[in-house]
This record gives C-alpha cells, sequence and structure tokens, in this order.
C-alpha cells in the first residue's frame, strides 16, 4: 500500500512538471509563431543557411555534418538530394524580392512536393520506393509514371504561379528601395515656368490696413508626444490573413500613423466588391483585438481601401504647430484650424467659403475644445475692428472666460429671452448692410472693405457662437428656428456667418430647415448610428474615439474627412486673456445691442424699439396718405428699399392706425383722410339733390 502511494504521488509530481513544461513550450511557440517565424528576415536566414548547407553537402564540402545530411536525404529522397539547394536559393530569393512575407509556407510545401515527385518518378529514396510500391499496386507501373511526372509539372506550376503573384505589389521591394538610390542617378527636373502677378492682380484679403500684434506663439503649447501605432507588421499580417480566410485576394499598401488612429491601405484583387471587405469589418476587429475600427473604401482620389486603427498611444495636438504654418499665417481672415487628418496632415477650413458650421456630438467629446480652438485662430488674425463675437451660452459657463475679449461684440449672452433679442437685432443688422452694399454697387462685404474710403462705415464680420442649440430651441424653439434660417439663407454676403453646436443631435433639435441652411458639420463621437445620420446623413460617428477625434463634412463634399481636433487647456486660455488685459485691449459693446438688453421692455416692445427708430417711418406715412396706396411692394418700388423692411414698415403703420390689416393678396385700406372724403362724397350729393 504504501509503494502505491509513493508511485502516485510521484505520477503526480511529473504530471505537475510536465505540465508546466507543456505551457512554457506553448507560450514560447506562440511567442516565436507572433513575433519571429513572421518576420521576413528569419525566412532569409533559414533559407540561406539550409542552401549552403545542401549545396556543399551535395560536393562533399561540408565536413561529418553535410556527409550526415547527405545520408539522410539520400535515405528519404534519393537522387533528389541534389534538387534541394537549388530549390532552396529560389525560395531565398523569391523572399528577398518581395514585400510579403506570407505566402513562404506554400512555396516551401511547393517545393515539397517537386521533391517527392522526383523521388516517386526515379523510385529512389524511403519515400520515394514506398510511394512507388503502392503506386504500382493501385494503378499499375505506367499509371505510376504518369501521375508521378503530373505531380512534379503541377508542384512547379503552383511555385512560379506564387512567384508571380508576389511581383504584383503596391510598392517597390524592399531590396530595390535600398539599393536603387545608391546606384541611380538624380534626374534634374525641368525648370518650370511661372507667370509672375503683378500686385494690380491679386486679390488682396486683407481687410484692413491697421496693424496688429498677433498673440505671440509662446503663449501656446507645443506638441511634445508621438503616437505609438503598435505592432506595425502583425497587423498587416493579420489583415491580409483574415482578409484570405473569407476569400478575398488582396494587396497591403502603405501605412500611415496620424495622431489618433494608423491607416492600413490595401488594394483588393479584380473581381472583388469592396462592400465584401466592409462587411467584414466586426471580423478585422476581433483578429486585429481593436476596437473600435473604421473602413474608408474607398480613399476619396485613390483606387485604396483604408482601415483605420486605434493607436496605443496618442498624439496631442496642439495650436502652436499649426499656427506656426506658413498656409494659416498668409491665408484669408476666416480660416481657421480644425486639426489633423489621419495622416498627421493639418486640416484648415475658411468660414467665408462654408459659410456656417454645424458642431454636434455626444457630451465630453471635445466641442467646447474646438470651439475655443476656432475662437482663438480668428482672433489670433483679426484686430476687433475687423472682426467681432457675438457669443451665446445658456449653460453659463463655458464662454464665462471671454467676458473681457476685446473682439465681443456684446457681453456673452446667457438667457435664451436674449438671445432672441439679439438674433432680431442681427437680422436688421443684415438688412441695413444689404442697402449700404446696393448703394455701393457691391456683391459682397469683401468688395467692399477692398474699396472702402477712410470716412466710410467699417463693417466687421460677425461670428454667432450658439453653445447650447438644444436649450434655446426647448425654451424659444418657435422664435429661435425661423431667425437662425434667416441668418443662414441672407447672412454670408455681409460677412454674419453662424457656428451652432448641440450634444443633442436629435430631430426636435436640428431640424430640417437648420439642416439644410447649415451644410458643413463636424460630428464628434456619439452613442448610435441614428444620431450620426442626424449630423451627416451617413453614419460613422459612432465608431469614433472621443476626445476630439471628429468627421468633418465641408459643405460640397461627397465623405466626411477624419480629424484629431486641438487641444488646449485652461491655463492657454488664462495667458490670452491676461496678454490682452496687459495691452490694454478690453471689448466695445455695440451701443444699441447694450440699451435694447438693458431695457426693462417686453420682447414685443423691445422687437418695436428696434423698427420705431426707423428713419423712413415718416416719408411711408406721408406717400401711403398722399397716393391712398398701402402695401409692401409699393413701398419696395417708390422708397427703393427691401421688402423686409418694407413690410416692418406697414405694420408699425397698421400700429399707428394710419392703415387697416392685410386682406390677403389685396392692399390695406388707408384710415387716415377716410372721413374728411365721406364727407365730401355726402355734401356732394345733397347739391345734386
Amino acid at each position: 500500500m504504501k509503494k502505491k502511494n509513493k508511485n502516485a504521488h510521484k505520477r503526480k509530481q511529473n504530471y505537475k512538471v510536465f505540465s508546466r513544461i507543456y505551457k512554457l513550450s506553448f507560450k514560447i511557440s506562440k511567442f516565436l509563431i507572433n513575433k519571429v517565424f513572421f518576420q521576413k528576415w528569419f525566412f532569409l536566414l533559414f533559407f540561406l543557411v539550409l542552401t549552403l548547407i545542401f549545396t556543399l553537402s551535395s560536393f562533399n564540402l561540408a565536413g561529418k555534418f553535410g556527409f550526415f545530411i547527405l545520408k539522410i536525404t539520400f535515405f528519404l529522397f534519393g537522387k533528389a538530394h541534389y534538387f534541394l539547394g537549388p530549390l532552396f536559393f529560389l525560395i531565398f530569393l523569391s523572399i528577398l524580392f518581395s514585400t510579403h512575407t506570407k505566402k513562404e509556407f506554400f512555396i516551401f510545401l511547393s517545393s515539397l512536393t517537386f521533391i517527392l515527385g522526383i523521388s516517386w518518378f526515379f523510385g529512389e529514396g524511403f519515400f520515394g520506393k514506398s510511394i512507388e510500391n503502392k503506386a504500382n499496386f493501385l494503378f499499375g507501373p505506367i499509371l505510376s509514371k504518369i501521375f508521378s511526372f503530373t505531380l512534379i509539372l503541377f508542384s512547379l506550376f503552383l511555385f512560379f504561379l506564387l512567384l508571380k503573384r508576389e511581383r504584383k505589389i503596391l510598392q517597390p521591394p524592399y531590396f530595390k528601395r535600398f539599393l536603387i538610390p545608391i546606384f541611380k542617378e538624380k534626374e534634374i527636373p525641368p525648370v518650370k515656368k511661372v507667370k509672375v502677378q503683378t500686385p494690380e492682380k491679386i486679390l488682396d484679403y486683407q481687410v484692413s490696413e491697421k496693424k496688429y500684434e498677433r498673440i505671440p506663439l509662446d503663449t501656446f503649447e507645443a506638441e511634445k508626444e508621438e503616437s505609438v501605432a503598435g505592432d506595425i507588421e502583425r497587423n498587416v499580417y493579420l489583415i491580409k490573413k483574415t482578409l484570405e480566410d473569407f476569400g478575398i485576394e488582396v494587396e497591403m499598401g502603405q501605412v500611415r500613423i496620424g495622431p489618433t488612429v494608423t491607416q492600413y491601405t490595401l488594394k483588393p484583387a479584380e473581381g472583388i466588391k469592396v462592400s465584401k471587405i466592409t462587411s467584414l469589418i466586426h471580423e478585422l476587429s476581433l483578429n486585429l483585438a481593436a476596437h473600435p475600427i473604421r473602413i474608408e473604401a474607398p480613399i476619396p482620389g485613390k483606387s485604396l481601401v483604408g482601415i483605420e486603427i486605434p493607436n496605443q498611444k496618442r498624439a496631442l495636438v496642439r495650436l502652436r504647430n499649426l499656427f506656426s504654418l506658413k498656409e494659416f499665417q498668409n491665408s484669408s481672415p476666416l480660416v481657421f484650424v480644425v486639426g489633423k487628418d489621419v495622416v498627421g496632415e493639418p486640416v484648415l477650413a475658411d468660414l467665408s467659403k462654408m459659410p456656417h458650421l454645424l458642431v454636434a456630438g455626444a457630451t465630453g467629446t471635445g466641442k467646447t475644445l474646438f470651439l475655443n480652438c476656432l475662437i482663438l485662430s480668428l482672433i489670433y488674425k483679426n484686430p476687433p475692428e475687423v472682426l467681432k463675437f457675438i457669443l451665446i451660452d445658456p449653460k453659463r459657463v463655458e464662454f464665462s472666460i471671454y467676458q473681457n475679449l476685446p473682439h465681443l461684440f456684446s457681453p456673452v449672452i446667457l438667457d435664451p429671452k436674449k438671445a432672441v433679442i439679439v438674433l432680431n437685432w442681427l437680422i436688421s443688422e443684415m438688412e441695413r448692410r444689404f442697402e449700404i452694399l446696393a448703394l455701393k454697387g457691391k456683391r459682397n462685404i469683401f468688395e467692399y472693405q477692398l474699396t472702402k474710403k477712410e470716412n466710410e462705415e467699417e463693417m466687421p464680420f460677425i461670428i454667432v457662437i450658439i453653445d447650447e442649440l438644444a436649450d434655446l430651441m426647448l425654451s424659444r424653439g418657435r422664435e429661435i428656428e425661423p431667425k437662425i434660417v434667416r441668418l443662414a439663407q441672407l447672412g454670408r454676403a455681409v460677412g454674419i456667418h453662424l457656428v451652432v453646436a448641440t450634444q443633442r443631435p436629435s430631430v426636435e433639435v436640428l431640424t430640417g430647415l437648420i439642416k439644410a441652411n447649415i451644410t458643413s458639420r463636424i460630428a464628434f463621437q456619439v452613442a448610435t448610428q441614428f444620431d450620426s445620420r442626424t449630423i451627416l446623413d451617413m453614419g460613422g460617428a459612432e465608431k469614433l474615439l472621443g476626445r476630439g477625434d471628429a468627421l468633418f463634412l465641408m459643405s460640397g463634399a461627397t465623405k466626411p474627412k477624419r480629424v484629431q481636433t486641438p487641444f488646449i487647456s485652461e491655463k492657454e486660455l488664462k495667458k490670452v486673456k491676461e496678454w490682452f488685459e496687459k495691452k490694454e485691449m478690453f471689448p466695445k459693446f455695440n451701443e444699441e445691442i447694450l440699451r435694447i438688453l438693458k431695457s426693462d421692455f417686453d420682447e414685443k416692445e423691445r422687437e418695436e424699439i428696434i423698427v420705431e427708430e426707423d428713419p423712413l417711418l415718416e416719408e411711408a406715412e406721408k406717400l401711403v396718405i398722399q397716393t391712398r396706396k398701402a402695401s409692401a411692394s409699393f413701398l419696395q418700388r417708390r422708397m427703393r428699399i427691401g421688402y423686409a423692411r418694407a413690410a416692418r414698415l406697414l405694420d408699425l403703420l397698421e400700429k399707428k392706425g394710419i392703415v387697416g390689416p392685410a386682406q390677403g393678396s389685396k392692399p390695406r385700406e388707408v384710415l387716415v383722410g377716410k372721413e374728411e372724403k365721406d364727407k365730401e362724397k355726402e355734401d356732394s350729393e345733397w347739391q345734386a339733390i
């Protein structure tokens, strides 16, 4: 009994030891498979050593080890041993002159099949004799030779077919990329003749000749960290293997590392639908152990498909690096920085070409940081005389740091009621500017500023930023929506631009009219594909990574561009504020807006204050009484004003009791002087009697 217990105990110990050895060997083999055996240089070294060993052993030049190898291979394959050296050398060359290391197993398998076919055909070696005996027994000697010869031809065909396919690559082979630049002579490019424009023909967009001292670049922090993409070669292998498992043949292209994601490009073989690749997004995400991934099929302007995989470590995009770009320094006044794309290239946008922008996304995804970057981009280039801001902040926390910004046209608007009043004033200001442009014969604000004289009125750009739209729509939706739509339709020509942000991308907030008139949009991460479709009219925003990762859809573009928006800290914002205070630059608010906001009248009376001060009211009153005609088209024609102003004058005349209410398409009835005319008619009738 004691001996049996001892034996059982020893068996348990041995089992534990062997299980540990097995687990350790499994981990080592897994590491080698993932990290070593799929490396190109391992294959090169391996097959080069095999080539030397089998070639030298064929001539008895490899010593005792070579004689031992020769003895074993002759025993296994017979005279087919002499084909092993050249075959291994061909495999070595195929790896050297290729960009991929994923078909070497099949090349090796085809060469092994060729060796077995040779030994079978000659009936030499252990494998050759055993295969020949069984084949002769089953098929006879003639068919056995035919089958062996067919196997040789098939293995050769497969071998060279794989080599041929391996040459179809998107990039030059590594060997060529390394050696060709050393021996190739550099060609001198031809000199291009460029027509130099005279200064008279160049359109200058600098709308102010005053010198404006820009904020020093030292105020902003520079980029310090670089992004880490991870094991690129392994990801390339896994992408190709996953697609090949589902019967999709692809050729891998360039790998481009961005601040947030790394884009792996590939080209599908002929006859393969792009939709097959996009349908495998979940399988790719599983095999790559990366979530979420995004497939761009195709990449705009290229016949390639891009697979975007999140980086292991992100790189923060900073304003200092973007502000120092020449493209930004020498651009038009309303150009601002958006961020960097998936390749790491800077992305700039012109607000005058948009001409309005919708910003939407879930809470904490980077919307407010983006709005801060937009504000800083515009105040960095433009003095307060050229550009003004109207900031509407129903949340009461985001724009408090800009209270003393010299570019403000009014104090930061916190109350939805005051937001309605300011938007009303903006509409009247827009119509006033249109009248000025009409008198000057100019089409837009740029032409007006370029030809403006010193004694003429300044017409600065007005940028209206609303954060958050949902609060305004819930409290004053019926009043806010038509005013936003009106400004979006006509504000571009007179320099009024809207930037609307919301964290609730629902149909109740982003109505059809608002979306139809604000076509440039930037979407941050959202929860569902439905929210993404509400913002961009397409999916994709639900696959973003948050923290400034966004999809930017420019007006007129068919596909959005993925960008990483800049990060700006509270410390940098405070430095900007302190810099303006040191320069003694403080806001000069519009007096008319201040007077309207400080008055104690209700909203209707406030709206009347704006319109009752119209200098044309008395002239319109006299014209209506004299001509006995009261219609908007009549006032437009006789007084040379816009329809909105003419209709507003009629409303004021109605409140004064001069004209009657509207009667559909008929002109209004003129009430003043009606009693006198009635008396004249009665007198004429009595005289006739």
